[in-house]
């Protein structure tokens, strides 16, 4: 295999560490979503109700203790309750964009190695057609059939490769944007619950 890879030339390497990388960030991203998938869930919900027991030193407490954005998010909100509602819904979407930030870290990467790995395997093509056209030259054009289709080949192996390494590196992309994405409606739909709970109370 590493023979047949070597064919391609110098461009195959790089292309490989995109590959790897690639594989590394899907890997992290998914392990950190799947911790994440049993912490702050129903934490809204329980904080708001809390919240609502004019237990407000125990909402804190819990939304501290879930260690989760979601917790993150509304032991921001519960610092700045006191304060008039614009201000509240302010702290709260800077917090979740800073929460949301954090959950797209090298996500954008794998968006960049899908962009650059066909790229690197058309530069490989293209230098490889260059070498085999120098070839046919230096030989007066007196080349068999069986030459010329090796080194053209050779020279496709690493197109083929690039979009071997882009097209999974894509699909993981739309995926984990996809969970962030949800992730994201999760903490909208949580702060929502927690301002209600709030202002309930103050009307009480």
């Amino acid at each position: 295999m590493i023979n047949f890879l070597s064919k391609g030339g110098v461009l195959v390497v790089p292309i490989l560490m995109c590959s790897a990388l690639a594989l590394a960030i899907f890997l992290e991203r998914v392990i950190r979503f799947s911790r994440m998938r049993s912490r702050g869930a129903g934490l809204a919900e329980k904080v708001a109700g809390l919240l609502l027991g004019g237990k407000e030193t125990e909402a804190l407490a819990l939304a501290e203790k879930s260690e989760s954005p979601m917790g993150r998010v509304l032991a921001k909100a519960m610092d700045v309750k006191d304060l008039d509602r614009e201000m509240l819904e302010t702290v709260i979407v800077n917090a979740t964009d800073e929460e949301v930030r954090g959950l797209s870290t090298y996500i954008q990467a794998l968006a960049t190695i899908g962009n650059i790995a066909p790229l690197l395997g058309l530069l490989g093509t293209v230098i490889g057609m260059i070498k085999a056209f120098m070839v046919i030259q230096n030989m007066g054009g007196k080349v068999n059939a069986a030459v010329l289709a090796g080194g053209i080949w050779e020279a496709m192996l690493t197109t083929a490769l690039g979009l071997a390494v882009a097209l999974p590196t894509m699909v993981a992309h739309s995926y984990l944007t996809a969970r962030v994405d949800a992730y994201e409606a999760r903490l909208q739909d949580g702060s929502v619950v927690f301002i209600k709970a709030l202002m309930l109370k103050k009307k009480d």
